[in-house]
């Protein structure tokens, strides 16, 4: 009779459903952002053309996710041959895909599959303005440069200035690999550590709205992920940037101009989980301002040390061979 009552126990445990880990609270009763968390994805910021619709069903979510060109060229790829020799000149590429990690599913917002971040404008599409789309022509060529003439000419990631893609913020993106983040939350302040590129943002935290936005430094200084002010609103952190660093700005993937905000809102609503979200308002770059969402999962490990080649030590070698390069044309 113990047995069978016990099996039954078991057996409704099972059937129950999964409850949410509670949201623990710091020592001044805010719910704790504190942590290791992620935004690995197989959604992006813009909806791919090939899909019409913000969200996906869960059989077509996960038949497209089978389907990811970067996850089939994982299983597929088989061992390198050592006898081959080097690439032809143009052929090299520049991430194996073994060293990816762009997620192997959708993220799940509120409950359903997105296509992309951006929820509007609601083709999940950025509005670009016409210099808005001459501002991403540009920053696609600076990204394939092969024949700088200085270091000014290179990408800022390249340069080891800020994360690629949008990973450090404002707002905070998932990349191609490594789209993990470390914050840390005190009374008057949080700190967000970015594991691409390893920037961190040290962001003050206000009393009230007016108070923070009146706490924004002189606009001459824009620093990189530029100049950040926070307050509650609740159970919400709100975020508020302005004066992005001008060459972050215009190389994106999130255009801004010394016009330019950015304001972020994140809410612990799980022990496991942080819904985030961001608006951009910018005339210069956007016809319209625009609104995307996200979910921080909780990572069970530690973020790791991002060094960037070194201290940029690869710097020389690109551009002594663009040198190289121009004085096999003079011949």
């Amino acid at each position: 009779m113990k047995l069978f009552a016990a099996t039954a126990l078991c057996a409704a445990l099972a059937a129950a459903p999964t409850l949410a880990q509670p949201v623990p609270k710091t020592a001044d009763g805010r719910p704790d952002l504190s942590g290791n968390w992620s935004n690995v994805s197989l959604t992006k910021l813009e909806r791919p053309p090939s899909l019409k619709d913000l969200t996906l069903p869960e059989a077509q979510a996960k038949a497209l996710a089978a389907n990811d060109p970067i996850l089939r060229m994982k299983l597929d790829r088989g061992p390198i041959d050592p006898e081959a020799g080097p690439p032809a000149p143009g052929g090299a590429t520049g991430h194996d895909a073994i060293f990816l990690d762009n997620g192997d599913s959708f993220a799940r917002v509120r409950g359903e599959y997105r296509t992309s971040w951006i929820v509007e404008p609601e083709d999940g599409r950025l509005p670009l303005t016409p210099l808005g789309q001459q501002r991403r022509r540009e920053a696609a060529a600076m990204s394939n440069r092969m024949d700088p003439a200085g270091p000014e000419e290179l990408a800022p990631n390249d340069r080891c200035l800020i994360g690629s893609r949008g990973s450090g913020g404002p707002g905070m993106l998932n990349n191609i690999y490594n789209s993990n983040y470390q914050f840390l939350l005190t009374r008057d302040a949080f700190v967000v550590i970015v594991e691409m590129g390893f920037g961190v943002r040290a962001i003050p935290i206000l009393k009230d709205k007016a108070t923070a936005q009146a706490a924004h430094r002189p606009a001459a200084l824009h620093p990189w992920m530029g100049d950040s002010t926070a307050w509650w609103e609740g159970g919400t952190l709100v975020i508020e940037t302005v004066n992005v660093h001008p060459e972050q700005g215009r190389f994106g993937p999130i255009f801004l101009s010394e016009q330019g905000r950015v304001t972020e809102r994140l809410t612990r609503t799980a022990g496991n989980e942080i819904a985030y979200e961001f608006a951009v308002e910018d005339p210069v770059h956007y016809t319209r301002p625009w609104r995307a969402e996200m979910v921080l999962t909780a990572l069970d490990g530690q973020i790791y040390e991002y060094a960037c080649h070194e201290g940029n030590y690869a710097l020389p070698g690109i551009l002594g061979g663009a040198r190289a390069s121009e004085g096999r044309s003079a011949r």
